[in-house]
């Protein structure tokens, strides 16, 4: 039988790296991928790989909803926090359940972020939360970052019309390979160490947010797109995995802290010759409004266990050594072109609001 799924973010840096494993999946000739793409010639590419495609963006939300409303499985990669996106998807798959009487299935894609304090670079944090303690993620603020989105999403569990999956990736990192990037299609980069390393070109030495003290977990691109694919494999079996409460996964392996990263940043950039110093330097009141809106969010804390992952059958393999090994191919990427000067121009326009 054919397994339909929909997923948006198909190009996206998560996105991409989870069509990259469907395609080499054994059960990629019974399943029925739909992707939500913004170009009729992104569509053509991935129609000839064998995926359906459906032109349009988050915006249109009757879109979405008639296009969860056909699927078994929806995963969603794109804007986490796009609330309306996410209501049109569960009113898409509610549509499903009562055609079918069938319970759909939804992966959401929300971050470790939810688990940030105001540590301001100047202190680690103890707690270390726990994905298989339904209870201590419970403790957290519904004004946490990413908090309302999570239990909108587990409020739809409850009421019994899908089963929910949520995915927290911590500090995502390493330069995206798969067939889609090489056919030009899929966004490379991850978000956090490219943009440290593109204000560190900007202001021409490292940086960092107080003394550099927090401490955040890290995940590779393609362990974290494992994740989605464990996940899918335990569904489409009818595996008895945590959903709903239960349903929170989180992506780590291993955790650094935000000083030993940038120094780990300040050394490649020497040796590129754009800095002499490898030594990281607090961002000015002036730095920090410029390069983050005034949000210390880097230096906060998030800190976690992927138990209830490993649980189910994730094994990430490269970890937090792979990490600062990832700065160095970065760098040649964002410095060929002046590349980071896009990516700064991005995260700009993502902080006022006025990415297209």
């Amino acid at each position: 039988m054919v397994f339909t799924a929909f997923i948006t973010g198909a190009t996206g840096y998560i996105g991409g790296s989870v069509l990259n494993l469907f395609l080499n999946h054994s059960e990629f000739s019974t399943l029925e991928i739909t992707a939500l793409v913004r170009s009729q010639e992104k569509a053509d590419i991935l129609n000839s790989l064998g995926f359906k495609t459906i032109i349009g963006d988050l915006g249109n939300l009757p879109l979405l909803a008639n296009a969860a409303s056909q699927a078994d499985l929806v995963i969603h990669t794109a804007d986490s926090d796009d609330l309306p996106a996410v209501q049109a998807l569960l009113k898409g798959l509610k549509l499903k359940y009562n055609a079918t009487g069938k319970v759909p299935s939804y992966i959401h894609t929300s971050g470790t972020g939810v688990l940030s304090d105001q540590a301001a670079g100047l202190h680690a944090n103890a707690t270390i939360y726990n994905d298989d303690d339904p209870v201590q993620i419970e403790t957290l603020p519904p004004t946490q970052y990413h908090r309302p989105m999570d239990l909108a999403i587990i409020d739809a569990d409850k009421q019994g019309f899908v089963k929910t999956y949520i995915v927290l990736p911590s500090l995502i990192y390493g330069l995206a390979t798969s067939k889609l990037v090489d056919l030009g299609l899929q966004n490379q980069h991850s978000m956090q160490v490219p943009y440290l390393i593109s204000v560190s070109l900007d202001r021409h030495q490292v940086g960092m947010v107080g003394q550099g003290k927090n401490l955040w977990p890290n995940v590779h691109i393609d362990d974290i797109a494992n994740l989605y694919i464990v996940l899918y494999d335990a569904i489409r079996a009818g595996r008895e995995i945590g959903h709903g409460r239960e349903g929170i996964y989180f992506g780590e392996n291993g955790e650094h802290s935000f000083y030993d990263l940038c120094v780990a940043i300040g050394k490649v950039l020497v040796e590129f010759g754009k800095t002499t110093s490898s030594d990281p330097t607090t961002f000015t009141k002036e730095e920090m409004d410029k390069y983050f809106g005034g949000s210390d969010y880097f230096g906060s804390n998030s800190r976690c266990k992927a138990n209830r992952s490993r649980a189910i059958g994730w094994k990430p393999t490269k970890g937090t050594a792979d990490l600062f090994a990832s700065v160095r191919p970065e760098v040649e990427a964002l410095i060929k072109d002046s590349q980071y000067l896009r990516v700064l121009s991005r995260f700009h326009a993502i902080l006022t609001g006025t990415l297209e």
